[in-house]
């Protein structure tokens, strides 16, 4: 009888040993390198919102159940824990492997090595270990270890394992619904989000996108106007002539687009807007009367969606011109001034072909305007910074007849791109838990779904030394990046080709 109790006192001794081992070790790895750990915990898919607080309970509460686990007065309840945190650390792993989005890691040390697989195995272990440990001193002055006599003690270890099970799930809807649509300016970075296909060198550095048909990308040139470039999707290049009749025209900021067909020929300053056709390359068409205009994108072959500064005490704003109508229709109240009109407008115009959408992207506030094709308001967005206010300093001259920074501006949002129901932004302000050093050497780009108004995820593009991203462009399946001289293809991950509707479908919708 001595001897068997002396084989249970032992029993109970390893397991507390190995528990204390196991959290001690546990805590002091997070420890060590704690930023890491609230870095790897913001990523997670289950606990992305609640980092912060959740990376202080989890090592505090490792540390007090070591500790109870030394006392024999303290054992049980720190055996009870015990179970209850290897419970709801086994439920978590269960539910990143087979409901979460993507796999992250967030262990630290020897157990950072083991796969998800190996971890849940390894933790359903230690689940059992403090479940026999805790019938062992439940029964101590019984040597009857049926289920029939410890079904009291199954039920209790059972409903705390339903509990832990329980608290996890919560966290885990709670922080998924947080993250997509009420963020707290925490990125989730899920791993394959694009993959490096191939670069291509362009040889110059003044490259923009001017259009993608029919599986063919163009580039138009700043500095040589009337060429673009074509790259098909094998990758081969062709060089392409622009044909104008207009040769007496002196033009001073040219901008090319191609799209459904034709090509144009934008210049704001003049204005001027010409039309070709793509199976000539012929800019046989000149849009008259058109407006003067700081930005603009075709709508359709008659139709411009634009920017200018006509408004309200020259205040920027939107308007559509109607070459066919003859029509210009201003939308006086679409873009909302902060400071002065102008400085704090200024963004990115983006018109949505397959939706029929014009995407306003502001450069130095978190929000973005969804509008129709008649440049009525459907929406105003926000992206998952906190920057709800322009940052910036206007000086006036001359009578207040000129303006310029009198600072350098806080730049929120940069270079976008709108594919389907996809909203790509380059955003220039680090979010929490990130780490600062990927910001040095990569640029991030945050995609939002126009569908439901929600984030859906980040990624990070990684920089060529002393050549940072200048555009991006997106299509069903690849995202297209210019750096410098280079072109750089990423294939779409999963996670955005499921998350993105093909132009069939919204078809569908409509």
């Amino acid at each position: 009888m001595k001897l068997q109790e002396n084989y249970k006192k032992l029993i109970i001794e390893l397991i507390c040993f190995l528990y204390a081992l196991l959290f001690v070790y546990a805590a002091a790895s997070k420890l060590v390198d704690f930023e890491r750990f609230q870095v790897q915990l913001a990523q997670s898919p289950v606990l992305s919102i609640y980092a912060e607080w959740i990376s202080y309970f989890v090592i505090g509460f490792e540390l007090i159940i070591s500790g109870m686990l030394l006392f024999s007065a303290t054992r049980i309840i720190g055996l009870y824990f015990a179970f209850v945190l290897m419970s709801m650390f086994t439920s978590y792993i269960f539910i990143v492997l087979h409901y979460s989005s993507f796999i992250p890691c967030s262990c630290g040390g020897i157990l950072e090595k083991m796969s998800w697989k190996t971890h849940l195995i390894f933790n359903s272990l230690f689940v059992m270990m403090a479940a026999v440990a805790i019938i062992i001193l439940k029964n101590k002055r019984q040597d009857d270890f049926s289920i029939t006599k410890n079904s009291s003690k199954i039920w209790t270890l059972l409903a705390c394992a339903i509990m832990a099970t329980t608290a996890v799930v919560i966290l885990f809807l709670s922080s998924e619904q947080a993250i997509h649509h009420k963020n707290p300016f925490v990125r989730r970075y899920p791993k394959k989000a694009i993959e490096l296909y191939k670069t291509i060198d362009l040889r110059w550095n003044s490259y923009y996108f001017a259009g993608y048909e029919k599986n063919i990308l163009y580039l138009a040139n700043y500095t040589d106007p009337l060429h673009l470039l074509s790259i098909d999707s094998d990758g081969k290049q062709k060089r392409i002539k622009l044909y104008l009749d207009y040769r007496n025209q002196s033009f001073k900021s040219i901008k090319i687009v191609v799209q459904d067909g034709w090509f144009y020929l934008f210049d704001g300053t003049l204005p001027r807007i010409y039309r070709g056709n793509t199976k000539d390359w012929k800019l046989t068409a000149e849009l008259k009367r058109t407006p003067k205009f700081s930005l603009a994108q075709p709508m359709d072959s008659v139709t411009i969606a634009f920017r200018n500064n006509t408004g309200n005490d020259r205040a920027n704003v939107i308007g559509i011109f109607s070459a066919e109508k003859d029509t210009v229709l201003y939308s006086q109240n679409l873009l909302t001034r902060q400071i002065d009109g102008i400085f704090d407008t200024d963004g990115i115009l983006l018109y949505n072909q397959n939706r029929k959408q014009i995407h306003y992207i502001y450069y130095y506030r978190n929000e973005f305007i969804t509008a129709d094709r008649n440049g009525e308001l459907m929406r105003r967005s926000n992206t998952i910074d906190t920057n709800k206010q322009a940052k910036i300093k206007v000086a006036y001259l001359k009578n207040n007849t000129e303006r310029q920074m009198a600072a350098p501006p806080l730049k929120v949002n940069s270079i976008s791109a709108v594919r389907n129901n996809l909203l790509f932004i380059n955003s220039k302000v680090p979010g929490r838990f990130e780490d600062e050093k990927f910001w040095k050497k990569s640029s991030v780009v945050d995609v939002y779904n126009l569908d439901n108004n929600s984030y859906v995820l980040s990624f990070y593009v990684q920089e060529i030394p002393n050549q940072k991203i200048q555009n991006i462009f997106v299509t069903d399946d690849h995202l297209y990046v210019t750096a410098g001289t280079n072109l750089m293809v990423f294939n779409l991950g999963y996670l955005l080709k499921s998350e993105m509707k093909r132009e069939s479908e919204l078809k569908t919708d409509r």
